[in-house]
């Protein structure tokens, strides 16, 4: 009889998630822990569902309706028959709300986080219009505008669907890209309060919403970002039609197809100002921090799925006479796969946390300053992590990962988005100078050093206590990079990547060094220290040479 590939086959991801467990027993108050179990497991079960639902049904995509049969603009979106469940399924588990609640306290963010890292495969990237949404709470909080806090946040951290709201963050314009300064859209007033917006937006990923907040330029405000006004907006009238919105197209994307990506124009949409006319910039970056690391955490999410899969399938696949799993070079690539995915975890739920004592007013200033440093760090290295797990993935499915009825290849497409949306990693790089040239490098060095003298004073292990000296000397050396080349800009710019990769794997590393030491006291698991092991041995440093071409001299000019 022929030997047939076996698909892969996935359990509740909840407790299968070894990392996920081990990591809420050590962070968490027991009570605390007790208290969420079941809503995890519901989303854990919900996840393997979700998986094996969508291999047995053509998938569907978005579709925009501009006119109706007698040809008015009527501008309908049909959503996918799971972005249709989307705000039951937000509201019944809080994946916006369970941040804003204050029964947790400083673990409330990590509630939240564990909620979204399960459910994100399975929501079809419904979770980007809830990261804007979670991020417009965050600001709405934060602007100290009392008339809008009252109108709109208890209807963004709803727990039923009939009141919950989604919010847009209407950033990128066709010039401005990254760049936001270059805005074009612009802000006429119009009376009691209100303004006009006129202009084009180039990506609006939650026009769907019932609001966005979007970046304009009042009428004879100053020229680049500070010239610009946050403003606050809701989509629809009083009548259920279009604020004054078009939308001219859906994005015809790599990934992410299910999310319904709009290009859209602004022709008189009613908006007000969120507060003041200028550094509208500024009062939209609680939006960016906070979907910076819900990018963070998906990325996270689709690592773990890849991983799952991939290992499932070496353990039903046979060839050569043995289960893949039995082949020690593709288990060895599997367990590379789950270190970086292990030290990763670690590093991105550590901002959770630090993101929660913020939020609650118990972070000192060091933390402060750390999740400062370490929320753009977060998001550019697992951003390209997950691009390259999810391409091993798709290599250790052989041929049957490059066929898209598997559902193997949408992985690989879905997570290059990670990398680019929210700051590409370079942006994010070069935003981690500017955050080290206003905090300094010492709240990084301070907080690694913090955890890794727990290790040492818990004599845990002598070969922890070894992994930790060698944390701390690629700590040492990017932090002599930076001093050594400060005063030179171009170089500072040119190897801000390896730079900001090198602090990420370094954090990731002591992260890591600490749960491994928990997992031997507590419960005698070494599996995190040989994974830390593993890690480590992988290299921690990617400083860039100090000497050579410049870059462009190894580039041909174009024709």
């Amino acid at each position: 009889m022929a030997n047939h590939p076996l698909a892969p086959s996935l359990g509740n991801q909840y407790f299968g998630d070894r990392v996920l467990q081990a990591w809420l027993d050590r962070a968490l108050p027991p009570s605390m822990r007790s208290a969420i179990n079941d809503d995890l497991d519901a989303l854990g079960a919900h996840a393997a569902h979700a998986w094996t639902e969508a291999r047995s049904c053509l998938r569907r995509e978005p579709c925009l309706t501009p006119y109706d049969a007698w040809g008015e603009r009527i501008d309908r979106i049909e959503l996918t028959p799971i972005w249709q469940r989307g705000a039951e399924m937000a509201a019944r588990y809080g994946l916006i709300a369970a941040g804003h609640d204050s029964t947790h306290g400083e673990f409330a963010r990590c509630d939240q986080f564990a909620r979204v890292y399960l459910h994100h495969v399975a929501s079809e990237f419904y979770t980007c219009p809830l990261a804007m949404t979670d991020g417009a709470a965050t600001a709405l909080k934060a602007s100290g505008n009392q008339q809008l806090i009252e109108r709109a946040l208890p209807r963004l951290t709803a727990r039923d669907p009939a009141n919950l709201w989604l919010s847009g963050q209407w950033m990128t314009e066709l010039m401005g890209g990254s760049d936001v300064g270059d805005s074009e859209t612009e802000a006429h007033p119009v009376g009691d309060g209100q303004y006009s917006l006129h202009g084009r937006k180039w990506f609006s990923s939650a026009v769907i919403g019932e609001m966005a907040l979007t970046l304009a330029r009042p009428q004879g405000a100053a020229a680049g970002a500070d010239g610009l006004a946050l403003f606050y907006l809701e989509t629809r009238d009083s009548g259920g039609l279009w604020n004054g919105i078009r939308v001219d197209r859906l994005k015809d994307k790599l990934g992410t197809r299910e999310l319904p990506t709009a290009e859209i124009h602004l022709d008189g949409t009613l908006a007000m100002p969120v507060n003041g006319l200028d550094h509208g910039v500024r009062l939209i970056t609680p939006v960016l921090n906070i979907t910076r690391i819900w990018n963070a955490v998906c990325a996270l999410a689709s690592m773990r799925r890849c991983i799952a899969l991939a290992t499932s399938y070496a353990h039903q696949r046979e060839a050569f006479g043995r289960r893949l799993i039995e082949h020690p070079l593709h288990a060895a690539t599997l367990a590379d796969m789950q270190v970086e995915f292990e030290a990763a975890f670690q590093l991105v739920f550590h901002v959770t946390h630090l993101l929660g004592r913020s939020e609650t007013g118990i972070a000192n200033d060091n933390e402060l300053a750390l999740l400062r440093l370490l929320t753009p760090l977060a998001k550019l290295w697992t951003g390209k992590l997950a691009v390259r797990i999810a391409s091993e993935t798709c290599e250790a499915f052989g041929g049957a990962g490059y066929i898209e009825d598997t559902g193997i290849p949408q992985l690989l497409r879905d997570a290059q988005v990670y990398p680019i949306w929210e700051g590409t990693t370079n942006v994010l790089a070069l935003d981690t100078l500017r955050a080290i040239g206003s905090v300094g490098v010492e709240p990084l060095l301070d907080g690694a050093d913090n955890v890794l003298a727990e290790i040492l004073k818990s004599k845990t292990s002598a070969s922890l206590e070894s992994h930790a000296m060698s944390i701390c000397s690629a700590l040492k050396q990017a932090s002599q990079w930076l001093h050594r080349n400060s005063a030179n800009a171009n170089l500072m710019q040119a190897g801000a990547r390896g730079f900001a990769i090198t602090l990420a794997r370094s954090m990731a590393a002591a992260l890591l060094c600490r749960q491994a030491a928990y997992s031997i006291k507590e419960t005698g698991d070494m599996r995190p220290s040989q994974a830390l092991a593993r890690f480590i041995s992988a290299g921690l440093v990617d400083l860039p040479a100090e000497n050579g071409a410049h870059p462009t001299e190894l580039l041909d000019p174009p024709l």
